[in-house]
């Protein structure tokens, strides 16, 4: 699935990439070098003692990946030499098993002959590729070592516009780098690297750099709820992270399968709100669904006689709130089987058969 209205450039925080920051401008107005009030003082004790408490937790689950690839634009290599033909990157990652399994971007280790992670204690580990989803831009890599310090895993759709959260990588290559923002707004819609529009992503205004790809986005309680994973270049604050829940779904199928395998209905959406009175006469379930933004031509959806404005509340007699919903049970279980699709068109409920088909390209739109 995807959002054709909110279709934005992006650039990876991601290997390889180089630039300067810009220094941040002091502050305006008529507050500017204004003295600092006890009660100013106890606020901002408050905030920092909340983002020191997140990197306290968090902090020992962040690894560093440097990851070794080909590159194919190299001239041909001397065979006597191991490192011909390669070009190195790193990215970030956290533990978020006991077992040492580490949730990273794709970008960062897609197509890498040899990963190494460092630990936030310094101490290096080979790693092996589990699996990776250019669709989402996750991967699953795991390394074998003692005493790993997991993350845990929270409920990205709990989060709410402003809440305070911290974002924490290897930018440029220093460890553990901690930066702290609010959630600016939910249910953006980028463009991965593989071309697949990644649905229902967080936009914060915590900052990330190069080497940031593939850390933690935390909140005030030490939860994971997000994978740092893009920034808007020339922009100033605006940066991306992929929902835990997306997350967590993604990892399970990389570590059952090594890989995801999608079914394609061929519709872009984004999530609305339903109104109340459709709510009770149709008594739904829940109170937003997904809004149809687009029907490819010659899809299940368009042979089934989905049209564009209707919004998506039930597949497979399951309720759809939002694109997490249907993300979820458009799945290798669901390929080519006749299933009913539940829509609201205007004040009408329809009910459909569609028979999803297997993406036409490993991580293409739902």
């Amino acid at each position: 699935m995807h959002d054709q209205f909110e279709q934005l450039d992006w650039t990876p925080v991601a290997d390889n990439a180089n630039g300067d920051q810009t220094p941040v401008a002091p502050p305006q107005g008529p507050a500017a070098g204004a003295p600092v009030t006890p009660d100013d003082a106890h606020l901002l004790d408050a905030y920092s003692s909340a983002v020191t408490h997140v990197v306290r937790r968090v902090g020992p689950s962040v690894v560093k990946i440097d990851v070794d690839r080909p590159d194919p634009n190299a001239p041909r290599p001397d065979p006597r030499d191991p490192n011909a033909r390669r070009r190195g990157g790193s990215g970030s990652g956290f533990i978020f098993t006991p077992d040492g399994f580490i949730l990273t971007n794709s970008h960062v280790v897609h197509a890498g002959k040899k990963l190494d992670v460092t630990l936030a204690d310094g101490s290096t580990h080979e790693a092996t590729l589990v699996g990776d989803d250019p669709g989402t831009d996750l991967a699953v890599i795991q390394i074998h070592a003692n005493g790993l310090t997991p993350a845990v895993l929270g409920d990205s759709g709990k989060l709410q516009v402003g809440q305070l959260v911290v974002a924490i990588g290897n930018p440029y290559g220093f460890d553990a780098t901690v930066t702290a923002g609010v959630v600016s707004a939910m249910g953006r819609t980028f463009r991965s690297y593989a071309g697949r529009l990644i649905d229902n992503v967080i936009q914060t205004d915590a900052s990330l750099n190069p080497g940031n790809s593939g850390g933690p986005l935390v909140n005030s309680r030490g939860e994971v709820i997000g994978v740092n994973t893009a920034v808007i270049l020339p922009a100033q604050g605006l940066c991306f992270a992929v929902p835990s829940n997306t997350a967590a779904f993604v990892a399970s199928r990389l570590m059952r399968d090594g890989k995801i395998r999608r079914a394609y209905v061929g519709v872009a959406g984004q999530n609305v709100p339903i109104h109340t009175k459709l709510v009770r006469f149709y008594k739904l379930e829940n109170k937003t669904g997904v809004m149809v933004a687009g029907v490819e031509t010659g899809s299940p959806a368009s042979r089934a006689g989905v049209q564009e404005g209707d919004v998506i509340v039930g597949f497979d007699d399951k309720p759809i709130k939002d694109i997490d919903d249907l993300h979820r049970l458009l799945s290798d279980e669901s390929l080519g089987r006749d299933t009913k699709i539940t829509v609201l068109r205007r004040y009408e409920r329809f009910d459909f058969l569609i028979r999803p088909e297997e993406s036409p390209v490993r991580g293409n739109d739902e």
